[in-house]
C-alpha cells in the first residue's frame, strides 16, 4: 500500500506569514505552484495559502469594474482608484489571506487516507509533517501520479 512518503514532493516551497501578497504572487508565478504552506518565524506550519486565497482576497475588495474590449482594459471609474486598490492588495500579507485550519498527515499515512482527507476537507494541498517539521507536501497531482504508478506496477506483464 502506498504511503504519503511515496508520493509527496520533498522539495517543499514554503512562504513566511509576513510576506506580502505581491511577493507571494511572484513566487507562485516564478515557481509555477498553486499553493504553499505558511510558516511562522519558528518554521512551524501555521497555515496554507493557495491561488484561491489570492482570488478571494481580491474579490473582497471593491475594485472598480474593468471591461475588456479588444484586448484593452478600460477601467470604469477613476484610474487613481484602481492603482490605490492594487497598492492595497499588494501590501497585504500572507497571514491576512491564508487558511489557518491546516490539514496535515504523517509520512506513514496511506495515500487512500490522504485522498479521503482532501475530498472531505475540501483542500487541494496537504503538508506532510514529521515531529512537527515539514518534510513534504502532497497535491492532487501527486495522488494521481501515485495511483497510476501503483496501477502500472500491479498490471500483469
Amino acid at each position: 500500500m502506498l504511503k504519503a512518503r511515496d508520493i509527496m514532493t520533498k522539495d517543499v516551497i514554503t512562504v513566511q506569514e509576513d510576506m506580502t501578497v505581491e511577493e507571494l504572487g511572484r513566487i507562485f508565478i516564478e515557481r509555477r505552484i498553486s499553493g504553499a504552506p505558511v510558516l511562522d518565524r519558528d518554521k512551524k506550519v501555521i497555515g496554507v495559502v493557495t491561488e484561491n486565497d489570492l482570488v478571494r482576497k481580491n474579490s473582497r475588495l471593491h475594485i472598480p469594474t474593468i471591461v475588456r474590449i479588444f484586448d484593452a482594459f478600460v477601467p470604469l471609474g477613476g484610474t487613481g482608484r484602481v492603482e490605490e486598490e492594487i497598492r492595497r492588495i499588494s501590501a497585504s500579507t500572507v497571514s491576512e489571506i491564508c487558511t489557518r485550519t491546516v490539514v496535515t498527515v504523517s509520512p506513514d499515512t496511506s495515500v487512500q487516507d490522504v485522498s479521503s482527507l482532501m475530498f472531505e476537507k475540501g483542500v487541494h494541498i496537504i503538508p506532510v509533517l514529521e515531529s512537527g517539521a515539514i518534510v513534504g507536501i502532497i497535491g492532487k497531482i501527486d495522488i494521481i501520479r501515485g495511483m497510476f504508478g501503483e496501477a502500472s506496477q500491479q498490471k500483469p506483464g
